[in-house]
Parts: C-alpha cells; sequence; structure tokens
C-alpha cells in the first residue's frame, strides 16, 4: 500500500509516517539489547560534548521537560549519564556521558548505522545518496519545525 488518498496518488504524509515507524521500530529493537530507547540514544550523543544543559539536550531531540527528566533518570541508574551542575546557572544541569555511556552510544551508533545501512541497500545505489540529499533538503527546509509546519501548529501536540 502506498497511499491512503483517493485516486491512488502517492501520499508523501502517509508513505513517510509508515517509513518511521517502521524505522523507529527497528531502531527501538536494536537499541533494546543496550537496555536503552531511541530518546535515551538521542541524548546521550547530544549529551556527548558535555556542555548542554537538560533543558537545551531536551529541545535538540525534541524531549518535553517531564519526559527529559524520567530519560535522565533512566541514564543515571544504568551508569550512562550523569547531571552536574553548571558553573554558570545553579539551577541548571549540565548532563556528562559517563564512560559506560560512552561505551553503550558507540554500540548504539553502530547499531543505527548497520540499520541504515541495510534500509539504503534495498534501493540501487544510485537512489540512496538523492533519497538522503532530498530528505535532508525537506527537513532542512520546508519541514524544518518553523512556518506552516511548525511544532506550534501540530494537531497532536
Amino acid at each position: 500500500m502506498t497511499s491512503c488518498s483517493p485516486g491512488g496518488t502517492p501520499d508523501l504524509m502517509f508513505l513517510l509516517s509508515r517509513a518511521s515507524h517502521a524505522l523507529m521500530a527497528e531502531h527501538a529493537r536494536g537499541l533494546g539489547e543496550l537496555g536503552i530507547s531511541p530518546r535515551a540514544h538521542c541524548v546521550l550523543l547530544r549529551a556527548r560534548p558535555g556542555d548542554l544543559t537538560q533543558r537545551q539536550l531536551g529541545e535538540l531531540c525534541g524531549i518535553d521537560k517531564t519526559t527529559m527528566v524520567v530519560t535522565l533518570d533512566h541514564l543515571e541508574a544504568a551508569g550512562l549519564a550523569r547531571r552536574l551542575p553548571s558553573p554558570s546557572d545553579r539551577r541548571a544541569r549540565l548532563v556528562e556521558v559517563t564512560p559506560e555511556g560512552e561505551r553503550v552510544l558507540g554500540r548504539a551508533q553502530e547499531i543505527a548505522a548497520r540499520i541504515q545501512q541495510e534500509v539504503l541497500a534495498a534501493l540501487p545505489e544510485a537512489d540512496r545518496a538523492v533519497l538522503l540529499r532530498s530528505i535532508e533538503s525537506l527537513v532542512s527546509g520546508r519541514l524544518a519545525g518553523t512556518g506552516p509546519c511548525g511544532p506550534s501548529d501540530r494537531p497532536d501536540c
């Protein structure tokens, strides 16, 4: 099934949603082996430099404040990250990835790369770069999160 619109015209929203759902499910299964979620993977990846606050990480990962706290609680309990007081704002906490978090993040990155490679292998080689460039253009342009497709206009938020 490639369309949920009348007339059989390919439906971009349906196709991208279906592809995203399938990729996220596969990503979650792969990361499950490591005991982390895709959300935790994103937080570890963005926190790697060690100079971002919980709030900044939440914004980068698209995670609300409450979910970010729960995610960091899990990462801390697993010994993968820790929160440190910010030297410039006593109310803020910087997030630091622990050595064990670095190890798990390395494996998570390998899993994500393997999934991407396997998915793209289903396309002719000449189409792979075109697909990635096209999606990149969409998410950095029209679908960048501002304007008519911005987060405040999403009905599910």
